[in-house]
């Protein structure tokens, strides 16, 4: 059997494949991000565009290392409006990102690749649009303070998983794909074309 690899040091994504109950390894791609989406932001690309980009960078760079592993890549990014936000770099900026997300809707773009030997074999990018419910300063720091650190580990500054689902009054779109990873189309790539699964 081919030798499974997730690209990534998420851990709810490494959940997801386990959960579906696929062996596979992880290995973080040796990549700078902000590096390697600056020339697409330059030429105005989409959150949706900069996600599959980035899987794609991700999963080619790691099957690089792994000659004949098939290697799965993913990102996520979240746009809203015309701003497009990252993992908020400390608290003060997590807070500024909730404070302009809430009330509002954001997109989540979540785009998984395969990739073998540095070619890119499958890509599929899913979005789902999120309401959050208005939110005082006030809630948002106590939100905060219950979460801890966790609140700089996603995009959105939150977990749908765990207590960020409470900042929420409306969800449009697939559960896995704002876990970060499209699950529903990779199980059937990899069903489908590598006869993982059953």
């Amino acid at each position: 059997m081919i030798p499974l690899i997730l690209a990534s040091k998420s851990q709810a994504r490494a959940q997801l494949l386990s959960n579906a109950g696929l062996s596979f390894e992880t290995s973080v791609a040796q990549i700078d991000e902000r590096a390697a989406e600056q020339p697409l932001l330059a030429a105005g690309a989409s959150p949706a565009d900069i996600a599959t980009l980035l899987a794609q960078v991700k999963a080619t760079e790691v099957s690089v290392r792994n000659p004949g592993a098939l290697v799965i890549g993913a990102d996520q990014t979240l746009g809203f409006g015309d701003k497009r936000f990252n993992k908020p770099e400390d608290d003060a900026a997590a807070r500024r990102q909730l404070l302009e997300l809430a009330g509002q809707s954001h997109q989540l773009n979540s785009a998984v690749v395969c990739a073998k030997d540095g070619e890119i074999l499958w890509s599929h990018v899913s979005t789902a649009t999120l309401t959050m419910r208005p939110l005082s300063p006030e809630e948002i720091g106590r939100y905060m303070a219950r979460v801890g650190d966790q609140v700089r580990s996603s995009v959105g500054c939150y977990q749908l998983e765990g207590l960020g689902v409470q900042l929420f009054e409306k969800i449009d779109g697939d559960y896995f794909t704002i876990l970060g990873l499209p699950l529903l189309p990779l199980l059937g790539y990899l069903r489908d074309h590598q006869g993982l699964g059953f």
